[in-house]
């Protein structure tokens, strides 16, 4: 399969032969569950204090002595903290028990939950696949809501990488005529529900993904315009490709980025492993041998130089005035000479 490559003015240069990863087949399902997948691997623990609602000076029991001073008065036998006393007159309020004022919760969110999900290698590089494809298929796209000029896909020089300046990245994408997908960027929502008050007040529809071969200054000038991500092509993934699970999203590659997924093999069972730059470590000066003269003379002219194991077997000396050993009493002689004494 063939696609054209463009230059940053919108003119068509040449063609690219697209990789075999482009040519699967469209898999809804499974594109769903790889993305299900991301965002619930991404979830933070999230759960009630362990000890919410029993920090009351209150007791639960069963016994009914221990409730006496509220027989008669029609008050339950909940749980209840002190208010006030007047003599045998309490003032109270409920207290610990999940069914009263200000009690604990009956069963909370806990923090330990577990929220990973495991899937399959083979089916998470099968999704990509999948997604990719969706990714050139027109139809899919506008149905996802994105708004195409005449050309798509959109394939772009290496040069496009190279873009320093905002101005000159929406200059290129006004060359392919998406004007309205920007537009359609920039209006916000205020959101519905408590996320308002969490630091998400607004909600913006999801715009054009740019895909490139490595880090560049297109991925930094390109980031303030709304709606629009760049990303490498190492880090691709499901969610990128088909945010919010509906594969199609309008994605423009550079020509290197998609050398770099032939080449790499990317997303395939042959996929080569990405392997980080090693940092630069001082090198240790290597250890320079003494000359064996050198030594030798040093050792001829101490007397108290270490002897070899055979050398000193050999020597003619008794083991007591060998070089290099201490000159003491073996423990017979010592014995010996206790015993004289006495």
């Amino acid at each position: 399969m063939k696609a054209a490559v463009y230059d940053t003015q919108g003119k068509k240069i040449s063609q690219i032969e697209l990789p075999v990863q482009f040519e699967e087949p469209y898999h809804p399902d499974l594109i769903k569950r790889a993305v299900l997948a991301i965002r619930a691997n991404k979830r933070q623990p999230y759960g009630a204090a362990p000890r919410a609602g029993k920090r009351h000076s209150v007791r639960i029991s069963k016994r009914r002595r221990d409730y006496k001073g509220s027989y008669g008065h029609g008050i339950s036998r909940a749980p209840k903290k002190t208010m006030w006393r007047r003599g045998t007159q309490f003032g109270w309020e409920g207290a610990f028990a999940p069914g009263t004022k200000g009690g604990r919760k009956a069963h909370p969110p806990k923090a330990e939950k577990d929220f990973s999900v495991k899937i399959n290698i083979n089916e998470k590089r099968k999704a990509i696949r999948s997604a990719l494809s969706a990714t050139l298929n027109r139809e899919l796209v506008e149905t996802r809501g994105h708004k195409l000029g005449e050309i798509y896909p959109i394939i772009l020089e290496s040069k496009a990488e190279l873009l320093e300046k905002t101005k000159d990245v929406k200059k290129l994408l006004s060359s392919f005529k998406l004007e309205k997908e920007l537009e359609r960027n920039k209006k916000k929502k205020i959101r519905a529900g408590k996320g308002k008050l969490r630091g998400r007040k607004y909600t913006r529809k999801r715009g054009m993904l740019m895909v490139i071969s490595s880090k560049c200054k297109l991925s930094s000038s390109a980031q303030n315009i709304p709606g629009v991500e760049v990303t490498e092509v190492r880090n691709l993934n499901t969610e990128l490709l088909a945010p919010g699970t509906h594969a199609g999203r309008l994605t423009i590659y550079t020509d290197k980025a998609i050398e770099e997924i032939k080449s790499k093999a990317l997303f395939t069972n042959k996929e080569k492993k990405f392997k980080k730059p090693k940092t630069r470590t001082t090198k240790e000066k290597p250890k320079t041998k003494e000359p064996e003269e050198k030594k030798a003379k040093e050792n001829t002219g101490n007397p108290q130089a270490r002897q070899s194991r055979a050398q000193r077997a050999e020597s003619p000396l008794p083991q007591s005035e060998v070089p290099g050993r201490l000159k003491t009493p073996s423990r017979g002689r010592r014995f010996a000479s206790k015993e004289s004494k006495k």
